[in-house]
């Protein structure tokens, strides 16, 4: 079932010679457009955030689509077989998780988002960086009135990913205490200051600049460490009564950033890991460490759709603001070089073309 009539192909960002020195993102145009099969719907987009990630695509880490990009904000034009017909027409998010098995035990749990058998959109289908994505019906999320589409975007996957994030710290880590972010001042970081302060922790965020300080102190830090100019671990020790946070949230996806976040958390503190390093990366810490500290070492990638669903009820409630800026679609190979030189503040979104 279909809306409007539709083109018969589309402009899209394709990566080419994915490679960590050869990689590129171009604008092509004249690609078809897919078709949505059961349980599926096809999306025109209104807008996509860019995430750091996207940029794993491009670099040819792992195994991912050649369209990248999944903050996709639009409306369901037409159905596949077994999808419900009350989608059409309405504004939906297309987020990080395409799919999920709904019979592991994640799953049986409401953790669909650790789902071993998961597919990824951008990663296992075509990403969100085109005018027409195709979605599962049963996984899109419905974007309430109210919350603009270039805002909704990047709390698919950034703020989700951080919310995801925060909520591991409990139950260890409690209101009070000291949560310190690792690239507090980029795209995941900046919102993740702001559900973090929100739940009533003493945040101290970790970046570069003083763009990113000011967005940060913004956002709800009560301290940020700047890893240029100043030596990160005895300042966050000195803001700790020289015991370290109790929580670490390591967004920074380098391997020079894991390698010196281990050194911030206190004992019987909680470690999460969020950002993504090259996969040959391990983590930077010995067993006997994590063991004669009481550590407890966490994973997120991204969260629930209850916590989704909450995020865009704060955003609807202007409790949640994520700093944004908008451009083109043509600006996306550019934004794609930003995000590779650690260059962004926020997050970027582009407009789907018309």
């Amino acid at each position: 079932m279909a809306g409007p009539d539709l083109p018969s192909s589309q402009t899209v960002a394709w990566i080419e010679t994915p490679g960590p020195d050869t990689g590129k993102l171009v604008i092509r145009n004249n690609v078809d457009i897919q078709q949505p099969g059961d349980n599926e719907i096809l999306v025109k987009l209104e807008c996509s955030g860019i995430c750091h990630s996207d940029c794993r695509n491009v670099e040819g880490m792992g195994s991912y689509t050649e369209i990248p990009g999944h903050e996709g904000v639009g409306t369901v034009v037409a159905l596949g077989p077994s999808a419900s017909t009350s989608l059409l027409g309405k504004r939906v998010g297309v987020k990080w998780l395409y799919s999920a098995c709904s019979e592991c035990a994640a799953c049986r749990r409401g953790q669909a988002n650790n789902c071993p058998k998961q597919r990824n959109t951008g990663r296992s289908t075509r990403g969100t960086l085109q005018q027409y994505v195709v979605a599962r019906a049963d996984f899109v999320t419905l974007i309430p009135d109210g919350v603009a589409s270039e805002v909704a975007a990047p709390l698919l996957c950034a703020g989700l990913s951080l919310a995801g994030a925060v909520s591991k710290l409990s139950p260890e880590v409690q209101p009070g205490e000291f949560v310190a972010i690792v690239g507090a001042g980029g795209g995941l970081g900046h919102i993740g200051v702001q559900i973090a302060a929100s739940k009533g922790y003493k945040v101290i965020a970790i970046d570069s600049g003083a763009e990113k300080q000011q967005l940060c102190k913004e956002m709800g830090a009560v301290a940020f460490v700047d890893y240029a100019k100043e030596d990160v671990v005895e300042t966050v020790k000195a803001l700790t009564d020289g015991e370290g946070a109790n929580g670490v949230i390591c967004v920074a996806g380098t391997d020079k950033a894991y390698n010196q976040a281990v050194q911030l958390v206190r004992n019987t503190g909680v470690f999460v890991c969020v950002g993504l390093p090259p996969d040959s990366f391990m983590f930077p810490m010995s067993p006997i460490h994590i063991a004669n500290q009481g550590l407890v070492i966490k994973g997120s990638s991204t969260g629930t759709p209850e916590q989704m669903d909450e995020l865009l009820q704060l955003a609807l409630q202007s409790k949640i603001t994520p700093k944004i800026e908008v451009y083109d679609f043509e600006d996306a190979p550019k934004i794609i070089q930003e995000l590779q030189r650690y260059e962004v503040t926020g997050r970027k979104v582009v407009r789907a073309p018309a």
